[in-house]
């Protein structure tokens, strides 16, 4: 077969194999990415049938890693990262390194070597984007405490991944492999330190000229081609800026494509459009990703799974077991909720694109052996497979803990024991306020600023003290265990406020509620109109639904700035939304959620 036909054969069957793949894995309530890794499988040369050309392949993976790698860039949130550093920069690395020595140790029972170990232990080690964006969009977690915990993690985790990338080719000689440094204009004269110090040396210089320069001479030539009013040009200038300046920083400075596509969406979420950069690059970057897993899966071998069934069971205890109890441990050691612990723990217990990336960088090496490759993408498959089953099950364990407040008291000491309660009793015709967050908070000023009562009901010890240091009666706990509402005085409250959308919550606290305090008055919210309309067949006081309010306030906005009175424009909202109330249930939307390959971090409701 000709060359060219050999490509297009390549890209054709891939995407087809992967959409049919795809499709599987979405019907069987799975990632896609399940199903483009056994799409390449099937086209692989261990399957029979058709066998696509790996070489190809691997080039048009070359292309998916720089744009996999310039999307993480222009994602990339230092704002994420701040705001939970205090947890996230010494959870993520002590885990890392946690993982690591757990693979080193399987790689040297094996008998590989140091450098193989490494390779191994840093690719079970780090999570993958797409799989936990993913499931924390689908549970509502995204924009919650737990959620911000888990992103701020994973972007310390792909930070410590980039920084490897960058030192493993220096590294290779050392470790037993094949040194990359001679490729790139290294010379080291077999001296480590020396090696090290001017690959550092050359990817600083690489780094300042990109942080000095680039930021105002990428964003600006991205603007000139804003303003020709082309589409066509500035998606072309997107992707030439990323390919370009990962194949300057290869050429010029040594340092490896996926660090200079790192840079270079880094450099470009510096302008104003960025976020236009990401939406027009990311139909091109969902393409080549696809064909990048679709080539990782070709490489796969599947009879490992019967050759070596104790090696992979081992790799996947490691990325299922070793993982999610270091995380687990650090984040109870940092004083975080159970359920907190149990959330992120799960989110980790997977890998993805940034463990083939390595194991693909470690068989270029010299340094890792074809078996550890099938081993990391065996471990990928069968955790990613089985990452929501994990989710459901450590849910049931933090729902059975959380409901037996004194097994639940043991885990939340991280420090000195909290008490349930710091409030006197006797209080009479206050709020019950379960859950302090965004909305909580909010609802908890009002109260505040009108000087009335009101008892809040928390589960995050740190936000409970926090309360209690401002004068604000808080009570520690699940509000669902027994004798927590209790505590608040639920007998002699007037109004009970549930700030959480668990419709099942909700369901569950106004029960306890209303046996102890049949006249209490309720307010909750949902995200569904399913649920929204159950609870109004509950009786509840009022059921809010987050996405429509929002709707009503942009439509008065809307009304006002086209010329309505503010008394006419009020009227008719007050008017849309109390016949959205009286309308039956819709049917359920299908949740569309964002692209599988770069799920974007919109806005969701607090947990």
């Amino acid at each position: 077969m000709p060359h060219a036909s050999e490509l297009i054969a390549i890209i054709a069957l891939g995407l087809v194999f992967a959409f049919i793949g795809g499709m599987l894995a979405q019907r069987l309530k799975l990632p896609p990415l399940v199903g483009y890794l056994l799409a390449g499988v099937a086209v692989g040369p261990h399957t029979p049938g058709f066998v696509g050309n790996a070489e190809l392949a691997g080039q048009l993976a070359e292309i998916g890693v720089i744009l996999l790698m310039f999307g993480v860039g222009l994602h990339f949130s230092i704002g994420d990262l701040m705001s939970v550093r205090a947890i996230a920069l010494p959870g993520a690395v002590v885990q890392i390194a946690v993982a690591t020595l757990m693979g080193l140790a399987l790689s040297l029972a094996w008998g590989w070597g140091l450098g193989a170990g490494l390779v191994f232990g840093l690719a079970l080690s780090v999570a993958s984007t797409v799989v936990l964006l993913r499931a924390l969009e689908e549970r509502s977690l995204l924009d919650s405490d737990k959620g911000r915990i888990a992103v701020g993690w994973l972007i310390v985790e792909d930070l410590a991944m980039v920084l490897a990338l960058v030192l493993l080719p220096a590294l290779a000689g050392p470790l037993g492999g094949e040194s990359a440094g001679a490729a790139h204009g290294i010379a080291g004269d077999g001296n480590i330190w020396l090696t090290l110090g001017l690959t550092l040396a050359k990817v600083a210089a690489f780094a300042g000229l990109m942080l000095a320069g680039g930021r105002r001479v990428v964003p600006w030539l991205l603007d000139q081609a804003a303003r020709t009013g082309s589409r066509e040009l500035f998606t072309l200038a997107v992707l030439a800026l990323a390919l370009g300046i990962a194949y300057g920083s290869a050429e010029l400075f040594g340092v490896s494509f996926a660090l200079g596509a790192f840079f270079a969406g880094m450099v470009l979420a510096e302008s104003d459009l960025s976020h236009q950069a990401a939406a027009d690059s990311l139909p091109l970057q969902d393409a080549f990703a696809v064909l990048f897993f679709v080539s990782v899966g070709m490489l796969f071998d599947p009879t490992i799974l019967f050759r070596e069934p104790l090696a992979v069971l081992a790799t996947l205890a490691v990325i299922l077991v070793g993982k999610s109890l270091a995380a687990v441990a650090i984040v109870l050691a940092f004083r975080h909720p159970l359920s907190t612990a149990l959330t992120i723990a799960a989110s980790l217990a997977q890998i993805g694109e940034f463990s083939f990336i390595l194991a693909s960088l470690g068989i270029g090496l010299k340094l890792l052996p074809p078996e550890g490759r099938d081993l990391i993408l065996a471990g990928s498959l069968l955790s990613i497979t089985l990452n929501p089953l994990i989710f459901a099950a450590l849910a049931r364990l933090s729902g059975f803990v959380e409901s037996r407040p004194g097994l639940a008291a043991r885990f939340e000491r991280g420090g000195e024991e909290i008490a349930v309660s710091s409030h006197a009793k006797g209080r009479e015709g206050h709020a019950v306020v379960v859950g302090y967050g965004r909305v909580g908070g909010a609802i908890g000023k009002a109260l505040a600023a009108w000087e009335l009562p009101f008892v809040v009901v928390e589960r995050d010890r740190r936000r409970v003290e926090e309360l209690r240091n401002a004068g604000i009666a808080a009570v520690f706990g699940d509000a669902g265990a027994p004798g927590i509402l209790e505590a608040a005085d639920i007998g002699r409250a007037r109004l009970l406020v549930v700030a959480s959308p668990d419709a099942h919550q909700a369901r569950r606290l106004i029960e306890i509620a209303r046996e102890a305090n049949p006249g209490i008055d309720t307010v909750v919210r949902t995200h569904s109109d399913t649920e929204r309309r159950n609870l109004e067949e509950d009786k509840v006081g009022l059921v809010l639904m987050a996405e429509r309010e929002v709707g009503f306030g942009m439509a008065l906005y809307s009304l006002r700035s086209l010329g309505l009175s503010e008394g006419e424009a009020r009227l008719f909202i007050d008017t849309s939304r109390a016949e959205s109330r009286a309308e039956p249930a819709a049917e359920a939307e299908p949740e569309l959620g964002a692209p599988e390959l770069r799920p974007h971090r919109e806005a969701s409701a607090e947990s």
